[in-house]
């Protein structure tokens, strides 16, 4: 009994080490978005520079995710776990002591580098510290946390900005992250991969595959799709992620084999993931600026206004999660897909210069419904669909493509927009917007069609044991 209860404990405390560490690395994708005005009052620099404090992050995030994760296995999760809160806490403190421009660029990347460290391995500390019985409900929490930090971004930048001053998004993370490091050390059990390796070959073929082609989509609408560092990112990034595919098939341990793929719960969850985040991130960039710039709410009111969509993953994701162990995941996520496109739909439809707020609530209620019935569970959909000691690679790789997604969803729905649409006018910022949003839904749409390959429940998601007896377990990426 008494054994019983401190795994009980354990696991309470598993679960709230690793949300609040998790909402902080995702709060960071989108907080600054409503801070830029008056970063750049104070800071200067041109749009482009502005543009930089938010991707630095991404970038950094994205490329160094798959790495992060093994030198977890590799070293200890737990201890990577806290040396990556050590280095996001202090670049929030550089970022908030920044004296220039250059420096909070320079600051965001190196938290991007924390939270790609940390990030991905919070779900494998989690999954270890839970029991299976309780694991789908323990990862829906965690789930909505995270995916409310997402869509909270822009309330809490703007609030912080508007009633403190900008510095304050970043000095934020820094008493929470200190509160965390001793209780990460005390609370959370230690774990490895077993027989771990660090690819090196594969690593550098990933990340140099993966900044190559998240820098030309950052950079395109500045320089010029046509430009010679976008055309160089795209086509060097491009084959060096084929290089790391045919490393994937053909290396004896690689980072990430790409045997996963025959899973179809692998292949689905995360392909559908990356369209998510291609649909809604972009979405919420440009509808945050909507709101202030064309609609005239300050920041902190353009947020509230956003609460029936942010909000709602605290009050659904708990509950969906439940039901994704009664009935399977696959059902719960694919119906989450659908309402997040349905809800961008909406907004898409009903977007004008002088829209009330009273049309806007639906598409917000049915984003909400949708992004917490997609994130609930699709955390277990992903951990189940490979074997134990593989789930450090199901993570990072589910991490990675959810924010190459995120990349890829401000690349294109950015370019749609200035194709379409501007900021010389609440109607130009509409003519963009709108045929952007389109794009984020269909995206979505296409996301639950793939999600549709998730076997349903009771069917095998993990390849058979003697499909990979003969291979050592590699390093999670």
């Amino acid at each position: 009994m008494q054994q019983q209860a401190a795994r009980r404990g354990s696991a309470v405390w598993a679960l709230v080490i690793t949300s609040v560490a998790g909402f902080m690395a995702a709060l960071d994708n989108l907080v600054v978005t409503t801070a830029l005005p008056s970063i750049r009052k104070d800071l200067g620099g041109a749009l482009e520079d502005l543009e930089w404090t938010v991707s630095a992050y991404t970038l950094t995030f994205a490329v160094l995710l798959m790495f992060g994760a093994a030198l977890g296995d590799r070293f200890g999760r737990r201890k990577l776990f806290m040396a990556g809160l050590v280095i996001f806490t202090g670049a929030s403190a550089a970022a908030a002591l920044a004296p220039g421009i250059d420096a909070l660029i320079a600051a965001r990347a190196v938290q991007g580098v924390g939270a790609a460290v940390m990030m991905p391995l919070t779900l494998t500390l989690l999954t270890a510290a839970v029991p299976v019985a309780r694991r789908g409900a323990a990862l829906g929490i965690f789930s909505a946390v995270t995916g409310l930090a997402v869509a909270s971004g822009p309330l809490v930048g703007g609030s912080l900005t508007e009633h403190i001053s900008w510095q304050w998004i970043f000095w934020l993370n820094v008493p929470i992250g200190l509160a965390l490091l001793p209780l990460a050390r005390l609370r959370l059990d230690e774990s490895y991969a077993p027989n771990a390796r660090i690819d090196i070959p594969g690593t550098l073929l990933v990340s140099g595959g993966l900044f190559g082609i998240v820098y030309a989509l950052v950079n395109g609408q500045a320089d010029g799709w046509t430009s010679t560092p976008v055309l160089a990112g795209l086509i060097i990034g491009t084959a060096l992620l084929i290089g790391f595919v045919r490393h994937g098939f053909t290396h004896k341990n690689p980072m990430l084999p790409m045997r996963l793929f025959r899973s179809r719960a692998f292949f689905g969850i995360n392909i559908a993931s990356l369209l998510m985040f291609l649909g809604m991130f972009g979405s919420i960039f440009l509808l945050a600026q909507f709101l202030q710039g064309v609609a005239g709410y300050s920041p902190t009111e353009a947020g509230l206004r956003m609460l029936p969509w942010t909000a709602m993953p605290l009050i659904v994701a708990p509950i969906a999660g439940y039901v994704s162990d009664r009935i399977g995941g696959r059902p719960v996520v694919v119906a989450g897909l659908a309402l997040q496109a349905v809800g961008l739909g909406l907004f898409a439809l009903v977007l004008e210069p002088g829209v009330s707020y009273a049309a806007q609530l639906p598409g917000l209620i049915i984003s909400g419904i949708g992004m917490a019935l997609y994130f609930a569970p699709a955390a277990s959909v992903v951990m189940s669909s490979v074997r134990p000691a593989e789930q450090g690679i199901a993570s990072g790789a589910n991490n990675a493509l959810r924010e190459v997604g995120g990349a890829l969803g401000i690349a294109v729905l950015g370019a749609v927009f200035a194709a379409r649409g501007g900021y010389e006018s609440g109607q130009a910022f509409t003519d963009g917007t709108v045929p952007a949003l389109w794009i984020g839904a269909a995206a979505v749409a296409v996301a639950a069609l793939v999600a549709l390959l998730i076997p349903g429940r009771g069917k095998a998601q993990v390849p058979p044991a003697e499909a990979v007896a003969d291979e050592q377990v590699p390093v999670g990426v």
